[in-house]
């Protein structure tokens, strides 16, 4: 990481000298992803419209939330990774990864597990990419932007294992496969951001994953 981070700023509290950013992140972050799992804002009748409501009340939750608390500290969002970053890695590298992973996606995506969770969406392939682009533009962001870079402030490197952690506990529900693959998974998502200074293309790559795991689910259940 070579660029300047914002200037520290502490508190002091019980005896104790805690960064406010960090302190600030790690309580809203936490409220932001209990408050997402108990409450549903917009109606849904069926699975499908559940999918399509929790894909936009996520761009509040952890797009709009997290860039409201970044003006409030008077940061600049590119210090959290909102911007492009060295594209030309970052293309590359999204890019290899999915092709060393499409064949692993394709079986893992066909086994009962997977094929009975994400064939109960009723969605067109258009659909299924345009609602896994709302829904993981702000997911990537508030894991791979707003978590990484400020964690980063106090835990350097391993802020991307840290990040991580949230991240697969947020996958509790889902097929046993690919909530035990997502520690693995999120720290390359966090890597890619790293190298990269942006989330964008950690936010690429999860939505190819995602798009065709659904895709091939929903295939193999068609029959």
């Amino acid at each position: 990481m070579t660029a300047t981070p914002p200037a520290k700023q502490t508190w002091r509290i019980a005896g104790l000298e805690l960064d406010r950013r960090v302190t600030v992140a790690i309580i809203i972050s936490t409220l932001l992803l209990m408050l997402d799992y108990y409450n549903q804002v917009l109606p849904a009748g069926s699975f499908t419209g559940l999918v399509r409501a929790k894909a936009i009340e996520r761009v509040f939750y952890y797009l709009l939330a997290p860039l409201l608390i970044i003006f409030w500290f008077r940061d600049r969002p590119a210090d959290y990774g909102f911007q492009w970053g060295d594209w030309r890695r970052g293309l590359l590298l999204v890019g290899a990864s999915a092709l060393v992973a499409a064949p692993f996606l394709y079986l893992s995506a066909r086994t009962p597990a997977m094929t009975a969770y994400y064939s109960r969406a009723e969605q067109a392939p258009l659909e299924v990419l345009i609602v896994a682009a709302v829904d993981l533009f702000g997911w990537e962001f508030f894991f791979r932007g707003f978590l990484l870079f400020t964690l980063a402030r106090v835990a350097g490197p391993h802020a991307i294992l840290l990040q991580a952690v949230p991240f697969a506990m947020a996958h509790l529900g889902k097929p046993q496969l690919e909530t035990l693959s997502t520690i693995f998974g999120g720290s390359y998502f966090g890597y890619l951001a790293w190298r990269t200074r942006s989330f964008v293309y950690p936010f690429l790559l999860h939505w190819l994953v995602n798009v065709l795991v659904v895709l091939v689910a929903m295939a193999s259940a068609a029959g």
